[in-house]
């Protein structure tokens, strides 16, 4: 019964999360005033890409493709995946004209608002009552998360008043949500089944076992990426520009 609330869970998010990103893409791609082909090129690729790459995921997630390699001499593939997601889709958004024109012109608050599903990591905590995932791992992913998404809420909120301190919210979402990353990123592997295996050793995480395996194969790289182009975004801006 877990496994199927598992899935139904992950597969919720699979469609949230890049409808979420197709609709600010699309938002920004209006207000860049773009011509229709270029409209129509800025919202289809990353829909099309989003789409494969869940395809490709999801497949490797089911064949154990990103479970810890058992030894420092294999492909971390699931590592490749996570930061070569994220960057991909950080050098589409910052590289090209295209993207840059679209991003350029989102709301500061609305990026750092796509942080907030980042609370769907409370499922780690649920995993920990049930059994399946080690406290050492749930706490600190599933509350970090949390946090995360409320300080990406906090961000929004603070750059939609046009508060005095909006900026130092935006950065302060920045660090804790990449920091969160940093921390589960250690203990996924340190407390499952691999080269790193420290802890859990009794009941290793399943985090890199389907369908959880979504998490750092298809989820965080998204997550990731948004932090990426914010950061971009706020270095190339000394003020920040009241929402609309």
């Amino acid at each position: 019964m877990l496994d199927v609330f598992f899935l139904g869970y992950v597969h919720f998010f699979a469609v949230l999360l890049p409808a979420l990103a197709v609709a600010l893409v699309t938002m920004g791609a209006t207000q860049a005033s773009l011509s229709p082909t270029e409209t129509r090129v800025a919202v289809l690729v990353p829909a099309i890409l989003l789409g494969a790459w869940y395809a490709i995921a999801n497949h490797m997630s089911q064949t154990n493709v990103f479970n810890v390699p058992a030894t420092l001499a294999e492909p971390p593939i699931v590592l490749a995946f996570l930061f070569g997601g994220a960057f991909t889709l950080w050098a589409l958004a910052r590289l090209t004209a295209i993207g840059r024109a679209v991003t350029d012109r989102l709301d500061l608050g609305l990026l750092a608002a796509f942080q907030i599903p980042r609370v769907m990591g409370a499922l780690f905590l649920l995993g920990w009552a049930a059994g399946v995932i080690p406290w050492q791992f749930a706490l600190l992913a599933g509350l970090g998360d949390i946090w995360a998404g409320i300080a990406g809420y906090q961000a929004w909120q603070a750059v939609r008043r046009n508060a005095p301190d909006a900026r130092r919210k935006l950065v302060q979402a920045n660090v804790i949500g990449i920091g969160d990353f940093v921390v589960a990123v250690f203990m996924g592997i340190t407390t499952s089944e691999g080269f790193a295996h420290l802890w859990a050793h009794e009941a290793p995480n399943i985090i890199n076992l389907h369908p959880l395996a979504l998490f750092p194969g298809f989820f965080v790289p998204i997550f990731l990426a948004f932090h990426l182009i914010l950061i971009s975004r706020l270095r190339h801006s000394s003020a920040i520009p009241a929402a609309a």
